[in-house]
């Protein structure tokens, strides 16, 4: 089940926060509760991209992006991910996430977040997001222009560079079936 108390709370939390730049990186808490379980007692690798999901509404908020996407009626999705989990989250703990807009290019908006648990990594996810306008996407200047932000544009580097190039020669669309001799 989605978690609408949690969404709620996010969203009261974040409006009250201070606003932040665009480039800043915006930190939520929350704690791991029985509903966020699988059957081997931790955080469901589902629940996690769903909190992810929370993180990057609190970074739209503070940054004043969600106004902008109201104002002009866009929408926001996710186009590609790619996560690495390290460590349990178990039942009760208290977990920090961080989340920051790492990257950009002419169409796409590169999304970093990670989880943490006593000052320890848990997981982190790298995002391609795009802004669109009518089910199209639009062009991340204009969203740039449109929150204020004309001289920000941080360029992909080191490994979230390498990734992007990886995604670029995926191929798309997926085979219907694997074979293998």
């Amino acid at each position: 089940m989605y978690p609408f108390f949690r969404l709620l709370t996010t969203i009261r939390k974040a409006k009250k926060a201070p606003s932040l730049p665009a480039h800043a990186v915006s930190e939520n808490s929350f704690r791991c509760m029985p509903w966020d379980l699988d059957l081997f007692m931790e955080m469901n690798n589902g629940r996690v991209l769903t909190l992810y999901d929370l993180g990057r509404f609190t970074l739209s908020i503070q940054t004043g992006l969600a106004k902008v996407l109201k104002d002009n009626s866009w929408g926001l999705v996710v186009a590609g991910s790619t996560t690495r989990y390290r460590k349990r989250v178990r039942m009760f703990d208290a977990v920090t996430m961080y989340t920051q807009v790492v990257a950009m290019d002419e169409r796409w908006i590169y999304i970093i977040q990670s989880m943490w648990v006593k000052g320890e990594p848990t997981s982190s996810i790298l995002l391609r997001t795009a802004i669109t306008e009518k089910g199209k996407m639009i062009d991340t200047e204009r969203v740039r222009k449109a929150m204020g932000q004309k001289g920000w544009d941080p360029q992909p580097e080191g490994w979230v560079k390498a990734w992007i190039d990886s995604e670029d020669s995926r191929p798309w669309p997926p085979l219907e079936k694997t074979v293998t001799d």
